[in-house]
């Protein structure tokens, strides 16, 4: 089984800043993670491989710089790395990134598709559901259990707001995993060791045979016309002490403002 983990390098949101002229987020100078919910993603995959008989390859959109978060993926356990990476991918949007990240994955070949639920940076959670549209399969989005994996057909637990559905997804399909899923393991000596000397295997907007005015802003239907932080608070008080203290002082502030 090939199975394709689809992750996102986003800035480390304790340190996110915004340009007041551009309304757009400051990057330069701010330290990079994995995106959170993509190592969950990760480890879904992982958890498959060491049941024997998958290889992992873990795929990315972005700048060259991008390389660092395919390095540490390999760390943790996958097999591959692929960067997909051009100047005209450049302003995309969540539908030209899944028309991108689709075209990759097609030239790759692949059985699973495992994704974060959504990208800390931009929350929409549209890029792994539209890659499904993009390759015409099956997608089931909020996986907080894999149940079980055969070359037919995957059978997972679908978070839903009073329970949970219990799916099955003929392979070829994509999955979309919650935080609560797994654990992420951490990387090992041996893994960081094969990372360092790994060649990443690079695309460009021609390997993945896409026009120009398929990438980018050119194939990019929606616009951020502004982006802002919220406005900060600082009417807040923080309640110390056991939980019957916390407790008994929150009453009185609740009967204070009369909301009780």
């Amino acid at each position: 089984m090939k199975i394709i983990v689809c992750i996102k390098q986003v800035p480390n949101t304790s340190e996110v800043r915004i340009n007041p002229e551009t309304n757009t987020l400051i990057r330069e100078g701010v330290p990079s993670i994995i995106n959170p919910y993509d190592l969950h993603a990760l480890e879904a995959a992982l958890a498959i491989k060491d049941a024997g008989g998958a290889t992992v390859t873990v795929l990315t959109m972005g700048p060259p710089q991008a390389e660092a978060a395919l390095r540490d993926a390999v760390a943790m356990g996958a097999d591959e790395a692929v960067l997909l990476s051009d100047r005209a991918f450049a302003g995309s949007d969540t539908w030209a990134t899944s028309n991108a990240l689709a075209g990759a994955v097609r030239l790759m070949g692949f059985d699973l598709i495992i994704c974060g639920k959504q990208a800390i940076d931009g929350d929409t959670a549209q890029v792994g559901p539209g890659i499904a549209e993009f390759l015409d399969i099956p997608h089931v989005a909020y996986v907080g259990r894999i149940a079980g994996i055969t070359p037919e057909a995957a059978t997972v637990h679908r978070l839903m707001d009073d329970g949970y559905d219990v799916v099955e997804a003929r392979l070829p399909a994509l999955l979309t995993v919650v935080k609560e899923l797994n654990e992420p393991r951490m990387p090992s000596l041996k893994g960081k060791m094969r990372a360092r000397k790994i060649e990443i295997r690079k695309l460009g907007r021609n390997d993945i045979g896409l026009d120009e005015k398929e990438v980018g802003i050119n194939g990019s239907p929606t616009r951020v016309r502004k982006i802002f932080p919220p406005d900060s608070r600082r009417d807040r008080r923080l309640i110390s002490g056991t939980a019957h203290e916390q407790a008994c002082e929150l009453a009185g502030i609740l009967k204070e403002l009369k909301c009780i």
